[in-house]
């Protein structure tokens, strides 16, 4: 079992920035687990933010892209999300998510299906 915790999380104005961490007690290391983060808003599905592989090859929804960066720091076990030049529309539930069954030939994945542990979220509220 991947236990996973997110921190970070609050209430920034329209352009501020936030950083998220997510702390990941695991049995194998870090390395070895294909780390996302995803958001849902209310009464909206959740989606896909952001990866970053086993091989530290990462991805971002369009929406995010050049605004979010992801990043892994394996010794400490924890994955971050740096949010800059946030907009209201960013305000959601952010999760942490370890992916240990995507083959090591497909890199990654940008499915939530395909994640097997989650954390319990924190909040992210931007104000306009």
């Amino acid at each position: 079992q991947v236990q996973l915790e997110e921190s970070g999380g609050g209430l920034v104005q329209a352009g501020g920035s936030l950083r998220l961490s997510c702390a990941a007690s695991t049995r194998t290391s870090l390395s070895r687990v294909n780390m996302g983060w995803f958001r849902q808003a209310p009464g909206k599905e959740r989606e896909f933010v952001a990866v970053i592989s086993r091989s530290d090859i990462t991805a971002y929804a369009d929406s995010v892209k050049d605004r979010f960066t992801i990043s892994r720091d394996n010794a400490k076990n924890t994955v971050y999300l740096q949010m800059d030049s946030l907009k209201p529309e960013d305000t959601a539930v952010y999760y942490c998510a370890g992916d240990v069954r995507t083959p090591a030939s497909a890199y990654y994945s940008n499915e939530a299906f395909d994640y097997d542990y989650w954390g319990q979220g924190t909040q992210v509220t931007v104000s306009s």
